[in-house]
């Protein structure tokens, strides 16, 4: 089995219940197989864990930022390596500019484009 045939594991963290099962419903449908946080210190554990091959956040995350989130993971040798794509409501070029500084592999902005997002998914998981 190739890397392309295999069932590539996506990490949601979300805390929205909408959004989450959204995406959730959308990735299952198209063969991923799918985790689940609605923290920034869940997603980081089970990251940790489960060593999923993409990591999909929202920024604005209770207690934990998406952006303090994503510096930790990108910290953690265990977890540096795997590509976290913002998933969120900010999208002016500052915005999107201090996603990128701040460490996050990609972007997306919300409400979502599913073909934009299928496809930002398989890029970011066949790198």
């Amino acid at each position: 089995m190739s890397a392309d045939d295999r069932k590539h594991t996506i990490l949601i963290v979300e805390d929205d219940d909408l959004n989450r099962t959204l995406f959730r419903d959308i990735l299952q449908h198209h063969e991923y197989s799918v985790l689940e946080a609605t923290s920034g210190g869940e997603g980081i554990a089970v990251a940790k864990q489960k060593r999923p091959d993409l990591i999909l956040m929202d920024i604005q995350l209770p207690i934990m930022d998406g952006y303090e989130t994503v510096a930790r993971l990108k910290a953690n040798p265990d977890t540096r390596d795997i590509p976290v794509m913002a998933v969120t409501a900010f999208t002016m070029q500052d915005d999107v500019d201090k996603i990128i500084a701040g460490g996050f592999d990609d972007y997306l902005s919300k409400p979502i484009d599913i073909p934009e997002l299928l496809d930002k998914v398989k890029d970011l998981v066949l790198r």
